[in-house]
């Protein structure tokens, strides 16, 4: 088992910045593909952005890519999200997940282990 939490979510204007983090406990971490999703009202949960055990590959939904980067720091058994120039449509609940796989990964079946969530609100 891995626990994932998630913490960093809050209120912040069009164009400003916030940076979510997942840490996980259990089972070893390092080995583990890591992922972010989100949820608006209304919406499926939608892929985000996720990052492979070693680091060396990336996956952005077309979304986000150029404003958000996924960064782990193993050590610390933590994942990170850097959202820059954030715009009222990434108003959503952001999940982190973790699968058993070292891969990276965009479908949600692919992933394992969820947080809980943090909601991220972009006024306009």
């Amino acid at each position: 088992q891995v626990q994932l939490v998630e913490s960093g979510g809050g209120l912040v204007q069009a164009g400003g910045s916030l940076r979510l983090s997942c840490a996980a406990s259990g089972r070893t971490f390092s080995r583990n593909g890591m992922g972010w999703f989100r949820q608006a009202p209304g919406k499926e949960r939608e892929f985000v952005a996720a990052r492979s055990w070693s680091g060396d590959s990336t996956l952005y939904a077309d979304s986000v890519k150029g404003r958000f980067t996924i960064s782990r720091d193993n050590a610390k058994n933590t994942v990170y999200l850097q959202m820059n120039s954030l715009k009222p449509e990434d108003t959503a609940v952001y999940y982190c997940a973790a699968r058993r796989g070292v891969q990276t990964g965009s479908l949600r079946y692919e992933y394992d282990y969820w947080g809980q969530g943090t909601q991220v609100t972009v006024s306009s």
